[in-house]
């Protein structure tokens, strides 16, 4: 059996879709293939169970061209099933034409089942998809599988010492919070505990982020990205700027929303329990 995700976003999107593309795989003895766009390609490489990545700009405006290729790249397997995160009349006539028998969607004239997105937490958000496939979905329960030579490289690297492991992951931008903040916030956790090891989050190929952030015994992050690696390994995480609703309830996860220009360092340090 073969099962189609259309997936759209960018790298933390797909990376909430892992749980689901995981469960697939492994329920229905699934081959799973994903369309998303390039840029995005490189986290699926995190889920050694999906056979293919179709890269496709969903975003990008794509042409004619475009679509009619992504048709070719979707007819030429036998699919059984499709799970569509893309909306559009262009995306309903592509999968129209694909012969795939199941399709499911939250709409659109294409969609065989359709479905009602839940709000919530995303990696759980795709449970009404995959229940349209006879599939519950328990993303809480799920943890990356990463290569043991990427968890030593990545735990040979940490600062030596015997203290916890802070991972520090700003997320950038103008919206951030500010430099200063952070630069604080270190100085602040060293005089509480002297022994804590802060190291900043990699910029490396994402395996070997998902390896830094399995290796830390915690991770502070406003970065999308490693707060879904966070998620995904079962790290205790404090994230900056989420919603706490947009989070799991369990043990060791935290959300401080709001807008981070005006965060106080003080807040943050209660959050990690050092207030």
């Amino acid at each position: 059996m073969r099962v189609l995700f259309l997936l759209p976003g960018g790298t933390d999107s797909q990376l909430q879709a892992i749980p689901a593309a995981a469960t697939v795989a492994e329920r229905l003895g699934a081959q799973v293939q994903v369309a998303c766009s390039p840029e995005a390609a490189p986290a699926w490489k995190l889920l050694p169970v999906v056979e293919k990545v179709i890269p496709f700009g969903f975003e990008g405006g794509p042409s004619l061209a475009d679509w009619a290729n992504l048709l070719g790249n979707v007819r030429e397997p036998d699919f059984q099933a499709c799970i569509s995160l893309a909306r559009g009349r262009q995306v309903d006539l592509m999968l129209s034409m694909s012969h795939i028998p199941t399709r499911v969607a939250a709409g659109g004239f294409s969609a065989t089942s359709t479905v009602t997105p839940e709000v919530g937490w995303p990696q759980q958000t795709f449970a009404p998809y995959l229940r349209a496939l006879g599939l519950e979905l328990d993303a809480a329960a799920f943890r990356l599988s990463l290569p043991k030579a990427a968890l030593e490289q990545a735990a040979a690297a940490l600062p030596a010492g015997q203290g916890p492991a802070l991972l520090l992951a700003p997320g950038g931008g103008s919206g951030d919070w500010p430099a200063a903040q952070w630069e604080q916030l270190g100085s602040q956790v060293r005089s509480r505990l002297a022994d804590v090891r802060l190291l900043r989050a990699s910029a490396n190929p994402l395996v070997e982020r998902a390896a830094q952030v399995a290796s830390s015994d915690v991770v502070l992050s406003s970065d999308p990205v490693t707060t879904e690696l966070a998620l995904l390994s079962g790290t205790p995480l404090v994230a900056l700027g989420r919603d706490p609703a947009s989070l799991p309830s369990r043990e060791g996860v935290q959300g401080l929303g709001g807008s981070l220009t005006t965060l106080a360092v003080a807040d943050v340090l209660r959050a990690l329990g050092l207030g």
